[in-house]
């Protein structure tokens, strides 16, 4: 695989990719560890099919986000290429 980056936008491009890795990541860290730990006592005053919130992100949650923002990055990073003209 060989990628095209213009000099000029090279800094640009893995600033954008760099920017988006790490939101990502804050945006999963937030779910995961925020509502299945921190959040958790509060998160269980409401339930989703008999077992409390809290819990239920702490199982299921965090991995349904975790796989949205897999296909949201893959929409991103397609975005990002044809901006920046990447080819892969």
């Amino acid at each position: 695989m060989t990628h095209n980056i213009k000099e000029i936008d090279a800094k640009g491009y893995w600033r954008d990719v760099i920017r988006l890795t790490l939101s990502l990541l804050a945006i999963w860290f937030v779910v995961s560890y925020g509502a299945g730990i921190l959040f958790r006592s509060v998160l269980d005053q409401v339930s989703i099919g008999g077992a409390p919130l809290g819990f239920w992100f702490a199982q299921n949650g965090s991995i349904y986000v975790f796989v949205g923002l897999i296909f949201y990055y893959c929409r991103a990073m397609n975005r990002l290429e044809k901006k920046y003209g990447v080819e892969a």
